[in-house]
């Protein structure tokens, strides 16, 4: 604000900072806002503080981690700072030490519940949010220990029987171990359950270990304390660990003694810890008779915080309506089946895009996974996170989840109706006033027609897409166009023609304007390619652009400017077969590359395929991706190590590949590997549905061979929609009215 540059409070700043040998602060400031454009909010603050709380973890890192390398520490910490592995990462100059290259975790839990509980890749259970961990290890009496978060002999996989459940396998030759991490509900409580089992050849012991520690860094405990009947521990006064049998001999300690790790072969007994730092450990002991095997059960119970209209559901219940996969590829068969199971857990009412580090609520990832929920046929769970709309909207009409971020009116009036569309239902009057303001927000917060480059855009704003420093992003122009034309035909569906025809005429004249700024982008770079903003160059950035043409088909399918940009990215963002984004990220973007992936399959070009299975080797063992992923380890390298987005766009993908929306055309087949369609030895045939579309529910059945047979049946909300047929490497065909299965002929 202007009155704000006068008060003393400036002066006082910039004279104790420079009396002190500080560079003034304010001067600092406002070199850094030259590189941005003039915007309302140089940055949210709901991200500046969700950045503070992470930095001041990492910055308690610097502090313990370094000093104390003695310790048994969860597995992004022994391969980050092991100057011998790939994921090293120097620390001279980094003030704070964060998690930058295995950033990666699966989560478990019930259906409904708020509780997820989270497993690092070698078996590390953080049960409760943001909190301590449980570990588990062996040490042999043979002085042969197994330590999995130090061993590179780990399997771990997702079991979805019954649920979601983690295994995690670490052996040796001496030594075997195996624990098995679940959610489940007992008389309404819910509860976390580990299950670990072990071996060990010439006998030792089975450690369960109490860590202060989580994939993120420190994670405090200052007391824990073993029961007089020596079946549970006690951590901080609160949270609860049992077990299901007596410890046969327990240690603890605190900081200024060392991690407990040292001492389990003492003959010490120790029941009680405190730390002042925050810093105590604790281990049960089981005793390994040589050759045997041990199997102990340990419960965390948990806050029963169950949304009330799914209480009482349990897993197959959820998946009893879905929309199923059955293809002859394993990989893809699994990745789209934890893909579903992703959303479930990740929608107890709104949406998150992960169970940790990003597990708040964002109107643009609730667009991309709202949209998922209803392709994937989970149509009450996209309408409980929609009911929660309204009440984001401020009066003005701005639906606002993060200030200064200019493209969530958009998403929500798209999702909205694309709900109403799948759905086949009216919008609900309590919709129809935020869908109202909403709309008329969009063309209220446009810049004046000022003759500049900017002119009729929307303002400078802070990138949610990692695009760059603040700036008028086509990327929220989009959102707007496509939020206005989606207001239109909910309008018009209505009877509200006077709102439709005002909101048409904006939408028209922002298009306008939008067209007319891209012509001079082209003209200035001499392609048509479209970048980020209307005075940036190529650049990865322009990933934002894509949104043209996914999700919001503003644009034709063979449009030269979008297929341009698809491939300016191709050849000059992309590592390892993936998209790597540049900003901020600085890592391999799973659901930005099926972004690029689905512009190609509107086009008919078969390296979605390509992207599609780049994407799947991308996958943890779990089926999962965290927000962007390292380019040499592999691991996670920023956001939340299981990335809820990639998996809903993982389940679009899928679904678009079978059937998608062409206007008014249903597209099917058209994102099929050929080899699934020619393989005349297929044991069965290929299925998907019942498919949620804007036309009706669509089933479908491919029957592989020399000349494949795609037989569909529809549930339509009104007559059939023209139906075509474009699978690669076959003729594409046009069904006539009344037919509903087409044998397919090779090109």
């Amino acid at each position: 604000m202007p009155w704000m540059k006068w008060l003393p409070w400036r002066f006082f700043v910039r004279k104790f900072a420079t009396a002190h040998g500080f560079l003034d602060p304010l001067a600092v400031m406002a070199r850094l806002q030259r590189f941005a454009e003039p915007s309302e909010v140089s940055e949210p603050i709901e991200l500046l503080r969700a950045g503070v709380i992470f930095h001041a973890r990492a910055l308690m890192n610097s502090k313990v981690i370094q000093h104390n390398l003695d310790w048994v520490w969860p597995y992004w910490i022994e391969r980050q700072f092991d100057p011998a592995d790939v994921s090293f990462i120097p620390r001279a100059f980094s003030i704070t030490h964060c998690n930058l290259s295995h950033r990666n975790w699966t989560a478990v839990g019930v259906p409904g519940s708020e509780e997820m509980p989270i497993v690092d890749p070698r078996g590390l259970l953080t049960p409760h949010y943001d909190g301590w961990s449980i570990d588990s290890w062996i040490i042999g009496d043979d002085g042969q220990d197994l330590y999995p978060s130090q061993h590179d002999d780990v399997i771990q996989k997702l079991d979805l029987k019954g649920g979601i459940a983690i295994e995690t396998e670490s052996r040796d030759d001496q030594a075997e171990l195996h624990n098995r991490v679940w959610a489940e509900l007992d008389d309404a409580h819910n509860n976390c359950h580990m299950r670990v089992r072990a071996r060990h050849n010439t006998g030792g012991w089975l450690v369960v270990a109490l860590r202060p520690c989580n994939p993120e860094g420190v994670a405090f405990i200052n007391k824990v304390t073993l029961h007089t009947n020596r079946d549970r521990w006690l951590v901080d006064g609160k949270h609860k660990i049992l077990f299901d049998r007596p410890v046969d001999r327990h240690h603890a300690s605190d900081y200024h003694r060392g991690d407990i790790a040292l001492y389990l072969r003492d003959e010490g007994n120790e029941s009680h810890a405190e730390c002042d730092v925050g810093m105590a450990t604790a281990a049960a002991l089981f005793r390994l008779d040589p050759g045997e095997t041990v199997d102990t059960l340990l419960t965390i119970p948990q806050a029963c915080k169950l949304n009330k209209r799914n209480a009482t559901s349990t897993w197959q219940e959820n998946l009893d309506r879905h929309c199923t996969m059955s293809v002859p590829d394993e990989e893809m068969q699994f990745l789209y089946d934890s893909a579903i199971r992703t959303l479930i857990l990740h929608s107890p009412h709104d949406v998150y895009p992960g169970p940790y580090t990003y597990k708040r609520f964002w109107f643009r990832d609730a667009a991309f996974m709202i949209q998922s929920l209803l392709h994937a046929g989970l149509l009450d769970r996209a309408a409980r996170a929609l009911e929660r709309f309204p009440s984001r909207q401020k009066s003005n009409g701005y639906f606002h989840s993060q200030d200064g971020e200019w493209d969530s009116n958009g998403e929500a009036l798209w999702i909205i109706d694309q709900y109403c569309q799948i759905t086949g239902t009216k919008l609900k009057p309590e919709w129809l006033d935020p869908v109202l303001r909403g709309t008329q927000w969009i063309d209220n917060k446009r810049l004046p027609k000022d003759g500049s480059l900017t002119g009729g855009l929307l303002p400078a704003g802070f990138s949610a897409e990692h695009l760059g420093p603040n700036d008028c992003y086509f990327w929220d122009d989009f959102w707007g166009i496509g939020g206005q034309r989606a207001a239109v035909a909910m309008c018009r569906r209505e009877g509200h023609t006077q709102d439709a025809d005002t909101f048409q005429r904006q939408a028209d004249d922002f298009m306008l304007t939008v067209d007319a700024a891209l012509a001079k982008c082209a003209e200035r770079l001499n392609r048509p390619a479209m970048p980020a903003s209307p005075k940036r160059r190529l650049d990865a950035g322009a990933i934002g652009s894509i949104a043209a043409g996914y999700p919001l088909k503003l644009y034709p399918e063979d449009d030269p400017r979008l297929l341009d940009l698809v491939e300016f990215l191709l050849e000059n963002c992309f590592v390892s077969g993936g998209f790597f984004q540049d900003m901020i990220h600085s890592g391999i973007n799973a659901y930005l590359t099926i972004h690029v992936a689905q512009v190609l399959l509107r086009a008919g070009d078969p390296r979605c395929i390509d992207l599609m299975r780049n994407v799947a080797k991308l996958a943890s063992p779990t089926g999962q991706w965290p927000e962007a992923i390292h380019p040499h380890s592999f691991g996670g390298c920023m956001g939340d190590g299981q990335h809820a987005w990639a998996a809903a766009e993982w389940v679009t993908m899928q679904r678009n590949c079978f059937v998608r929306e062409e206007g008014d055309t249903l597209i099917l087949a058209s994102g099929l590997p050929p080899e699934w369609l020619s393989n005349e030895s297929a044991q069965k045939p290929i299925r998907f549905g019942p498919a949620p579309t804007l036309f009706g529910t669509i089933s479908l059945e491919i029957t592989p061979g020399a000349k494949p047979r795609v037989s569909w049946s529809g549930k339509w909300h009104d007559a059939a929609p023209p139906i075509e047929i474009r699978a690669f490497g076959y003729q594409p065909v046009v069904a006539e009215p009344g037919v509903e299965m087409l044998e397919l002929q090779p090109t």
